[in-house]
């Protein structure tokens, strides 16, 4: 077989459908958030960025890069290895300590990232609990969805924040099976919230533990930066809250906060965890400073949301297409992945405005869009701007107006 010669037909098939994709080599310009510097061919050039995840410019906040500076001047750069065979850095135990305090858990456990948090621990909790069914949201993250098909239990797909039909499969389930119902906050694309509270009322009903990711609402919401669950009093009602700290707590990392045993359940048995290198000391440090800054501080919160509100006002005046939420995200609802694309390259390229394309398959077909999110230090003159060149292209583009 010609391995290239097939490698080559199938990444011409996503240039064809225009769903190709290319990164934007850029150098976040330390202190200037959100301007970054992006290198191309043709030369250099500041752009700026309205698609981070680093949803408070936590990853350029003072207290973060002193902490993250004094780590390595402390310890190094790097951990050495796993925590198993190269020994848990003090900056891991007292970040899990800082995260378990935020969640209102007994423990809480360190990953590289949320996407192995989520793999590792559903992997885990699936495989190793006899007969455990998990009944897993139809738009859940990739991430749990591989870790529920690694640890090759029952499972049952309930439609997306659709209580009837979790319930529906619950009563249908052997009502002597095990259960865990897997489901996130905050879903990244279209920026809905799940009904957490009547989640819960049906675990309660039917015996089943939560394991609910809060990715994308750590730090945002809650009057400590605990996520949805903290900001409707519910944290207690979860078995396991899992979150990151690569989004709006600026560093990278991910993690779950549960009882003591559950997570030492984790840490004993996930190859995810037991087999990977651990974060550097000055990833957790950094993080440290962060958590507890955004655990005593509103500020970013207060002016985050109001940049939200602020770019929805605008674009409403316009009639441009975004899908209305509760949330911080506003998808830009463009429904056609070469048209996405032609849009972002040309704010890229006329705009000087670094706004990514979401195609299939992170997005159904169709739905294709761009998926703007606001962060604190987003100028109202900013503002203006991406709104205005959004204006201008969506004019020229040949497709209808209208709030979706």
């Amino acid at each position: 077989m010609d391995f290239d010669r097939f490698f080559q037909s199938q990444l011409q098939r996503l240039h064809d459908d225009g769903s190709y994709r290319v990164f934007a080599d850029l150098e976040r310009k330390q202190g200037l958030y959100p301007l970054a510097t992006r290198h191309a061919a043709n030369g250099s050039n500041d752009v700026t960025v309205w698609c981070s995840n680093d949803y408070l410019g936590m990853g350029q906040h003072p207290k973060v890069l002193a902490a993250m500076k004094a780590a390595i001047e402390c310890c190094g750069a790097g951990s050495g290895g796993t925590r198993n065979i190269s020994g848990t850095s003090h900056y891991h135990v007292a970040l899990e300590r800082e995260l378990a305090e935020l969640h209102g858990k007994d423990s809480a456990l360190l990953f590289t990232s949320g996407y192995v948090a989520n793999w590792a621990t559903l992997g885990t909790l699936g495989a190793r609990i006899p007969g455990l069914i998990i009944f897993s949201d139809a738009s859940n993250h990739a991430s749990m969805i591989e870790g529920i098909r690694y640890a090759g239990c029952a499972k049952a797909i309930w439609r997306h924040n659709d209580l009837r039909d979790l319930e529906a499969k619950l009563a249908a389930a052997n009502p002597t099976s095990p259960k865990l119902i897997a489901f996130e906050s905050v879903y990244s694309m279209d920026g809905d919230i799940a009904p957490i509270k009547e989640i819960c009322d049906l675990a309660d009903k039917y015996g089943a533990m939560t394991y609910l990711d809060e990715v994308h609402a750590v730090g945002v919401y809650g009057p400590r930066g605990g996520g949805i669950a903290e900001r409707e009093g519910l944290m207690e009602r979860l078995t396991v809250i899992e979150g990151t700290l690569a989004k709006a707590f600026g560093v990278m990392g991910g993690y779950i906060a549960a009882s003591r045993q559950l997570c030492d359940f984790v840490r004993s048995f996930a190859s995810g965890f037991i087999f990977t290198t651990s974060l550097p000391p000055s990833l957790a440090a950094g993080a440290i400073a962060s958590i507890q800054h955004l655990k005593t501080n509103s500020s970013e919160r207060v002016r985050h949301q109001e940049s939200v509100r602020r770019i929805r006002v605008q674009l409403n005046r316009y009639g441009l297409p975004h899908l209305e939420n509760p949330s911080h995200i506003v998808p830009f609802i463009v429904g056609d992945a070469a048209k996405c694309k032609w849009i972002s390259d040309i704010l890229l390229e006329d705009f000087h405005v670094y706004l990514q394309p979401i195609n299939y398959p992170t997005v159904p077909k169709g739905t294709e869009r761009l998926r703007i999110t606001p962060n604190p230090t987003h100028s109202e003159a900013d503002i203006t701007h991406l709104v205005n060149a959004l204006r201008s292209l969506w004019s020229n583009c040949a497709l209808a107006r209208g709030v979706a």
